[in-house]
């Protein structure tokens, strides 16, 4: 039995949908039994229906919640999500879809489905070796900054021709461009804040008409790459600087700010975001975001909003 129909015993609550400070949100398909597993393990009692939301073709429901530890709650959500393969979510005064907002993505993993590094690596023939130092850089195991200029360094000499080559094929997340779409509609700003690289997320601001885009520059010298980036790199902190500079260009609200990513170094991103979302992301980051996505496309995030 799924929750397809309004679960007995809960009976929807305007006061609620309008009041309600934490509430869990779950798909209609989730059956009756997993609920119940959810409210157990997580510690939680659902006090009211506040609210059925149908967005890209999936129906959800929010419920009311009380409990005593969010980040157990939390904890024990994504374990739950994990093993038994479905999507929820504990929010905390969640965004409103129907209010202008800001969303800023990381790019590489989560807009998109590859690493461009190692697909720029692989081309130069390095590309082992850069994959192992970027897997390490977003567990968290590497300073981030040290570690992009030692991948972009065993990069001197490779034409520029290589990437083109990544940029014409790039594959994106499923759900992105619908997730892109439907924040646009709401009058929402939507952003990439990247640790990548100019010529991949400036090639996606203008494909998906992204407000802005913030990446690492490479030098080129006569078409090629000199194994150098240019300017201050884009690390952890200062894809945290640009959502509040965006938040405060855009006149948005902190509440209505959303960060998205992947690794260890979207992580102060996140914290400075009203809500961060890990998105199939790394251990750490799912051990520490406010929610996740692991298991759907992108636009799934769009639930996660009132």
């Amino acid at each position: 039995m799924c929750l397809s129909t309004t679960p007995s015993g809960f009976q929807f609550s305007e006061y609620q949908a309008q009041n309600s400070n934490i509430e869990l949100v779950v798909f209609s398909s989730l059956s009756v039994s997993l609920l119940a597993r959810i409210e157990q393990q997580c510690q939680l009692s659902l006090t009211a229906l506040t609210a059925v939301n149908q967005r890209n073709q999936l129906e959800s429901i929010r419920f009311a919640i009380e409990c005593e530890n969010i980040t157990f709650a939390r904890e024990q959500l994504v374990a739950l999500t994990q093993s038994e393969n479905f999507e929820a979510a504990i929010v905390t005064d969640a965004p409103r879809l129907d209010e202008p907002g800001l969303l800023v993505m990381d790019m590489d993993s989560t807009t998109i489905e590859i690493e461009c590094i190692d697909e720029i690596a692989k081309l130069a023939g390095v590309g082992e070796k850069v994959a192992e130092v970027t897997e390490l850089a977003m567990q968290g195991k590497l300073d981030f900054s040290q570690s992009l200029h030692q991948r972009v360094a065993t990069l001197e000499g490779a034409p520029e021709s290589i990437l083109a080559a990544v940029a014409n094929n790039l594959p994106l997340m499923a759900g992105l461009v619908s997730l892109v779409e439907a924040l646009k509609t709401h009058n929402w700003r939507v952003a990439i804040a990247s640790g990548g690289f100019t010529y991949f997320a400036d090639h996606l601001k203008e494909t998906l008409g992204l407000d802005a885009a913030y990446a690492n520059t490479l030098e080129i010298v006569d078409e090629k790459l000199t194994g150098k980036v240019l300017g201050n790199v884009v690390d952890a902190q200062k894809k945290a600087d640009v959502l509040v500079e965006l938040a405060e260009q855009y006149g948005i609200k902190t509440t209505q700010t959303i960060a998205m990513g992947d690794g260890a170094n979207d992580l102060v991103m996140m914290e400075a975001a009203h809500l961060g979302v890990a998105y199939k992301a790394k251990p750490l980051v799912l051990a520490k975001a406010d929610s996740s996505i692991s298991h759907s496309g992108l636009d799934c995030m769009l639930h996660w909003l009132k």
